[in-house]
């Protein structure tokens, strides 16, 4: 049996992700993503993130079909979904799922667990620590991550984006509600996060068209 130390540094398997969004998500929850490159490292352990489907999710990027921007999202599980979004910022996702079924998990808000110097030289305005890291484009901009990850294989030990197992985190710490940002399908409850955690983000319910589509 391995320990909590142990678990903070296994790298997941792609079988443990090829799950469906909604059961991915809560599994995300205490896990750690880390971001390697010429500037150092950053750990980040997420503390919000909210599952979306493909086909049968209006608020999915995938809900009208496979294009050249959502491609990563059809799998196979594992890979890092990275998109740009209001022409400023970038999101990230986990991939679920199995090869040709899309579906993912974005990754709203964390705690640094590693490389704090470095995430607060690229997050300087950010009040408290635990603010260092919350938000989706926020999150995405501490782990210094673009386009050019887009793809990346979380699972694979030379990537320089790579998802750690980290201890799981107890069920009655968990709490879910509607997702933010989003017009449709905006009532559903696949926004999972950390209770008490203070990088949380503040809910927002959506309503524009234009912030239809979040991953």
């Amino acid at each position: 049996m391995t320990g909590a130390a142990d678990e903070a540094e296994r790298i997941m398997a792609r079988e443990e992700l090829a799950i469906d969004p909604v059961a991915l998500a809560r599994r995300l929850l205490g896990c750690v993503l880390e971001s390697r490159g010429d500037e150092g490292t950053v750990r980040v352990r997420l503390a919000e993130v909210e599952a979306y489907r493909g086909l049968d999710d209006p608020a999915s990027h995938c809900y009208r079909g496979r294009t050249a921007r959502n491609d990563v999202m059809w799998g196979p599980a594992g890979h890092l979904y990275v998109y740009f979004v209001y022409g400023m910022h970038f999101c990230a996702n986990v991939v679920g799922l199995t090869d040709g079924q899309p579906g993912a998990v974005l990754v709203r808000a964390g705690e640094v667990v590693e490389g704090s110097e470095l995430a607060r030289r690229r997050r300087p305005t950010a009040r408290g620590n635990g603010a260092v890291a919350k938000g989706p484009a926020v999150l995405t901009s501490v782990l210094g991550l673009d386009r050019a990850h887009n793809g990346s294989d979380l699972t694979d030990p030379a990537s320089p984006v790579r998802l750690f197992a980290g201890p799981q985190v107890p069920e009655d710490r968990v709490r879910a509600g509607p997702r933010v940002g989003v017009a449709a399908a905006r009532d559903i409850p696949w926004r999972f996060w950390i209770d008490g955690s203070p990088a949380v983000s503040t809910y927002r319910r959506g309503g524009r068209v234009r912030a239809r589509a979040q991953t």
